[in-house]
């Protein structure tokens, strides 16, 4: 079996947003389909007794909501289901043993929508999944594949790096034009007042430049592909939350800890919180 995409439901509202997303991503990639849904795992009463009757109705609630599943769905999928001590430990296992090319997840059932929530599901997948994490918005209205550009969020680190390599080859498969972002502080927030403003105006203009050099190099890197960027001014997560043209947005994981790895920084897990499109979290590579 090749690398397939796993999509993670649990019968939420949310649910649907995944399977969307993971449909569309199985069909570009060329990918198989994989509906998980995690149940508990038999666990012991004592003197090694389990509640049979609890556990065979947990697992009548997984098919329940593999079913749901397939009346969503318009192409062949793959239905497990996976016994564990959480959900996010079991699609971890499962993507560890089907070596997945990414787990897709719905926001938190308590997320507004039109915005990302991840739920503890979410969140605990993304603290160190060993592939790539998409997490779908709530309400997802307007399905991936449907705006024709992709894009990445970039800084010049091997994360930022991860991310526009596998932006690309998405984009290679859709063969849609990428943009590459990166946001400066405003003025305000870069440096104290009483460093002055012609020095605070140096000190941004150099930024800007650095930033334009390697935004052109990065878009230099994509061979085949129509690439272009842009830097925004303001607060980070603000910027990138509000992109609304983009089918899906890529970003890194932050920039230390194990490499193949997702370990989330301060960006990333805010990012995900609020974004208005899918996101993507990578791994870095090395």
């Amino acid at each position: 079996m090749s690398a397939p995409v796993i999509v993670g439901v649990d019968g939420g509202e949310s649910g649907r947003d995944a399977l969307v997303l993971g449909e569309w991503a199985a069909a570009v990639l060329g990918a198989p389909l994989v509906v998980a849904v995690v149940h508990p795992a038999p666990a012991a009463l004592g003197s090694g007794r389990v509640d049979a009757e609890w556990v065979a109705d947990r697992r009548r609630s997984a098919q329940a909501v593999l079913d749901g599943a397939r009346a969503v769905l318009t192409t062949a999928a793959e239905y497990r289901t996976v016994a564990s001590t959480s959900a996010a430990h079991g699609l971890h296992d499962l993507a560890e043993q089907l070596g997945a090319e990414a787990i897709v997840v719905g926001s938190g059932r308590a997320g507004p929508r039109h915005r990302l929530f991840p739920g503890s599901t979410a969140d605990r997948l993304l603290a160190g999944s060993v592939c790539p994490i998409a997490v779908a918005p709530a309400g997802l209205e307007r399905a991936p594949g449907t705006l024709g550009r992709i894009g990445v969020a970039y800084v010049d680190t091997l994360d930022g790096r991860a991310a526009l390599e596998a932006a690309a080859r998405l984009a290679a498969r859709t063969r849609t034009p990428v943009r590459i972002y990166t946001v400066v502080a405003d003025a305000d927030a870069t440096l104290p007042f009483l460093v002055g403003q012609d020095a605070e105006h140096a000190f941004l203009d150099t930024a800007r430049e650095t930033f334009e050099q390697s935004l052109r190099r990065a878009a230099e890197s994509v061979r085949d592909l129509p690439v272009d960027w842009e830097i925004r001014t303001g607060d980070v997560v603000d910027q990138l939350a509000e992109l609304d043209d983009v089918d899906v947005l890529f970003c890194g994981s932050r920039g230390y800890g194990p490499a193949r790895r997702v370990l989330l920084g301060g960006v990333s897990t805010r990012l995900l919180r609020r974004a208005r499109r899918p996101v993507v979290v990578v791994p870095r590579s090395g």
